[in-house]
């Protein structure tokens, strides 16, 4: 049977559309994803629930995946530190076939069912960790591998497919099956499966980072300030916050801080 992330495209004789139709039936088919992503949410809730109390207890965070759904998930994983001031090393992704396949496809790395869970071991993974395995198709051999061996560790694990009945639903505590139908492309997983698998990963690192603190109100107060404009941001939700409206004075509090958070206590222990 042919799986859904495989099916013909509803679209025929692409390279006689015109631009514009090209654009808007990709659209069309685009527009589908955040639907198929609100069914699958009370499947995520306790996913999320379960990442929490692992990280409250020092554990850490893991994505596997090979092609695109490994470049999402180093992508998530790379964006929590400063967006969030989590330590590196908290949220890490793992793809297929090392850095080098970040940038460039490495033949055959996903076909390799016991590298998956070498990677891991590199990592020392344990009972504390939570493994999320990504995959459109939902058979890909490296991360299915990965899955069944962290099962066996009595590691805990989630997964994202785009297919129902998938193979690494079966290893995962935490299946996640987001059906997002046909590509344009018949086959092209990066286009609505990717994007469904990129909504679900921003949703579970948010929610999981919100639960975990590192949010105040609606601010990034643990944001690392790694260039002028999250320094000016910094800046404004300080006076935003503090009704304090010297910029210059309030830049050097936060640079001496380091953080917003900091900062703002700083400022409400030293200005009263």
């Amino acid at each position: 049977m042919t799986k859904i992330t495989e099916s013909d495209s509803l679209y025929n004789h692409l390279e006689k559309m015109s631009i514009e139709e090209l654009l808007k039936n990709i659209n069309q088919e685009d527009k589908k994803v955040p639907d198929a992503v609100e069914k699958v949410i009370p499947a995520i809730v306790p996913l999320v629930q379960a990442i929490v109390e692992k990280m409250k207890q020092g554990g850490r965070l893991f994505y596997i995946g090979a092609g695109t759904s490994g470049r999402l998930g180093i992508v998530d994983a790379s964006e929590c530190p400063p967006t969030y001031g989590i330590e590196y090393g908290r949220v890490i992704g793992i793809i297929a076939g090392g850095k080098k396949a970040i940038t460039q496809a490495v033949e055959f790395a996903e076909d390799d069912i016991h590298q998956g869970w070498k990677d891991l071991k590199k990592h020392k993974v344990n009972t504390k960790d939570v493994i999320i395995g990504l995959s459109a198709s939902g058979t890909t051999p490296y991360v299915v591998g990965a899955l069944k061996e962290c099962q066996k560790h009595n590691i805990l694990t989630g997964s994202i497919a785009c297919n129902p009945n998938a193979e690494i639903s079966k290893y995962a505590n935490y299946p996640i099956e987001v059906v997002v139908g046909p590509e344009f492309v018949t086959g092209s997983t990066r286009m609505k499966a990717g994007t469904a698998q990129k909504l679900i990963l921003n949703m579970i690192s948010t929610s999981v980072m919100i639960q975990l603190g590192r949010v105040k109100g609606n601010k990034m107060v643990d944001m690392q300030l790694a260039n002028n404009k999250l320094i000016d941001r910094g800046v404004r939700i300080l006076m935003r916050n503090t009704g304090i409206n010297d910029y210059d004075y309030l830049k050097d509090v936060l640079l001496q801080q380091g953080s917003v958070r900091k900062a703002m206590e700083w400022l409400n222990k030293n200005n009263h």
